[in-house]
């Protein structure tokens, strides 16, 4: 037998034991077309790409997996090797299991380094990518894998790897519940990133040990003892808190000492029913001197993860010789299996069917509900919202299921989308109104300039890649609907026998009362180019227009209303021009015939008519003070 068939039948062996009714020749296929696949190739750590399969995979069985999660841990690393893609997966082994490599393979790029995201948006990434646990659940056991054989690698990939695990991997599997995982993430990162700090822990555990170590085995068998009298039998395991979680309560607390930390020594006791635990805990607070303030009844109210169980502390536990504080948890099997395993411990291969697995789903949204990493609303899945795809450096960027590669290249940078030419979707050429899919490498091929089209519109999903879009046709538009408006206000000019725009649209200056710069006077002209303002509605708002309306010639400077006065029509002249052959008017703005304003200014047009003001008028601030001349009444 070769030793690759003495692997292979090992492998299925565990999978038979730990995942009863797995369908054994299914995984052989995939086994022997991961041998295929890989061949002497390694992965980037040193080993060989199949050995670090068969790792993942050792981490993932004790989840009794279904035969869709096996293969798809086999396989995560074949895409894009030697053309093997994943719709090729799809129709060797099926669509769940093409789903379930499509997501690890996006899971996999999800790393600190060189991210453009924040930590807790990471964070979020992994556990909002799929509405399946298992994608999730085989990145984590991936990530496990590789810290075991942490110190293969480099000092520089350890401490990335070792990062990533305590700031990224570890919290994840805490928030599903998988503790196994996060526990054993933990242990291994921790001396490599905090060495000076894991050796000093270690050494007060030592210490700790020697003075307490025997008191642990004497007060589980008196647990044991009383719970036995009582006829109930309990599985009971002591354990110490872990390096990390020390590490951890000893920085948020300021403490320096592990006699100050109460759940350094732990009981599990593991009962039959809810009716033992809570039978089991009033045992307990009769013997063993429980501590006030620290009872919580997880049961009742679990944790936003599913953590069920009762904790209490004992200052002097049952069978102690000396006063000590113990953390005393006790639970259900079925609730120490779920401490352990997380959400996963609610699907075993015997159960994963189609009903299973929908409440999974169900269960996997109320839990992510209850973390506020997503709204929970009825009769609606959050997942199918959105799609993440990888850039071919890794960046994973989020899109709207249904956006296309030109959507990508706008969510990427806007240059890079009007210059799109065309897309590669995991090495293959594909069209432009491709359905990307989670998981997705998209490279974007560009022209040296940009040349977008009006069509595209009907190609992108993303409103706002629509409004860049957008924006850039118009700019290439603007000189020609500027041109045009320019035209139109001139014609309207010339119908009044008034000077055209010049060159710098010094017309335009003043609008509203408010002086416009030159690009803001060419986007008036742009939407009366575009038919989105007339030149009539300029009348109101450009000052220099106001100037040119026409007065008429019998024109009544007294107004009168109900109750109100009369007020009489005066003359005025222009000092130095008393033969009056200067044209005048009345401007608009203040109205002085109309206020009889003591003190006039005078403001003479481009067409030679002089506008009167009252002194005081604010709009004199924006004329050309060479064009004023001094104004009296007659």
């Amino acid at each position: 037998m070769s030793g690759m068939q003495q692997e292979t039948g090992q492998v299925l062996e565990r999978v038979r034991v730990m995942c009863q009714g797995a369908d054994t020749d299914r995984i052989h296929n995939a086994i022997q077309r991961a041998h295929e696949i890989y061949g002497d190739e390694l992965h980037w750590s040193g080993e060989s790409l199949v050995a670090h399969a068969l790792g993942a995979l050792d981490v993932l069985l004790p989840f009794q997996p279904d035969d869709d999660a096996i293969i798809a841990c086999l396989l995560h690393h074949a895409v894009g090797m030697h053309g093997y893609d994943l719709p090729l997966i799809g129709r060797e082994f099926g669509s769940p299991v093409r789903s379930l490599v499509g997501g690890v393979h996006l899971l996999s790029h999800v790393t600190l380094r060189n991210s453009r995201s924040s930590l807790e948006d990471l964070r979020t990434i992994l556990l909002t990518v799929s509405d399946d646990v298992r994608t999730v659940l085989i990145t984590l056991c991936e990530r496990s894998h590789l810290l075991d054989i942490v110190d293969m690698l480099e000092s520089d990939d350890q401490r990335r790897i070792c990062q990533d695990a305590l700031r990224l991997f570890a919290p994840v599997a805490a928030r599903l519940g998988i503790y196994s995982l996060k526990n054993s993430m933990e242990s291994h990162a921790f001396p490599v990133l905090y060495p000076a700090d894991a050796e000093r822990i270690r050494e007060q555990v030592l210490h700790m040990e020697l003075q307490y170590g025997e008191e642990l085995l004497s007060v589980s068998a008196e647990m044991q003892r009383i719970l036995h009298d009582q006829g109930v039998h309990a599985d009971i395991i002591a354990r110490k808190k872990l390096p990390y979680s020390i590490f951890m309560k000893m920085r948020e607390k300021g403490i320096t000492s592990l006699k100050d930390i109460y759940d350094f020594y732990a009981c599990r006791i593991v009962v039959s029913s809810v009716e033992e635990c809570y039978m089991c805990l009033g045992s307990l607070h009769r013997l063993g001197r429980p501590l006030s303030q620290r009872f919580k009844d997880y049961i009742a109210f679990p944790k936003p993860n599913g953590y069920q169980s009762l904790h209490t502390t004992l200052l002097q536990p049952p069978g102690a010789s000396s006063s000590f504080p113990m953390e005393v948890q006790i639970r259900t099997a079925q609730m120490h299996r779920e401490a352990e395993y997380g959400i996963a411990a609610h699907w075993s291969y015997k159960t994963y069917g189609s009903t299973a697995k929908a409440m999974e789903h169900v269960q996997f949204q109320r839990m992510l509900a209850t973390q506020g990493l997503l709204e929970e609303e009825e009769g609606e899945s959050h997942f199918g919202d959105h799609i993440y795809v990888l850039s071919p450096r890794g960046d994973i960027i989020e899109l709207p299921e249904g956006a296309t590669p030109l959507d990508f290249a706008f969510q990427v940078h806007t240059d890079l989308g009007l210059a799109f030419r065309g897309a590669r979707v995991n090495g293959t050429m594909v069209p432009m109104e491709y359905k990307l899919e989670n998981g997705d490498v998209v490279e974007i091929l560009k022209h040296r300039r940009p040349q977008p089209s009006s069509q595209w519109f009907q190609l992108l999903k993303l409103s706002a890649s629509r409004s860049k879009l957008r924006r850039f046709l118009y700019a290439q538009k603007r000189p020609a609907l500027v041109a045009q408006g320019r035209a139109m206000v001139n014609e309207f000019l010339r119908a009044r026998a008034l000077p055209s725009l010049d060159e710098a649209l010094t017309l335009l200056r003043s609008c509203d009362g408010n002086k416009l710069s030159y690009q803001q006077r060419e986007d008036i002209l742009m939407k009366i180019g575009q038919g989105s303002e007339r030149v009539s509605s300029l009348l109101e708002r450009v000052d220099a227009f106001r100037d040119f309306l026409p007065q008429p010639a019998a024109r009544s400077l007294a107004r009168s209303a109900v109750g109100s006065p009369i007020v009489q029509q005066r003359s005025v002249a222009v000092a130095g021009d008393e033969s009056a052959s200067m044209p005048t008017r009345f401007a608009k703005c203040c109205r002085p015939h109309e206020t009889n304003a003591r003190a006039l200014v005078g403001v003479v047009s481009r067409a030679g008519i002089v506008v009167v003001h009252s002194a005081g008028c604010g709009m004199l601030r924006n004329a050309n003070p060479e064009r004023m001349v001094p104004v009296r009444w007659i």
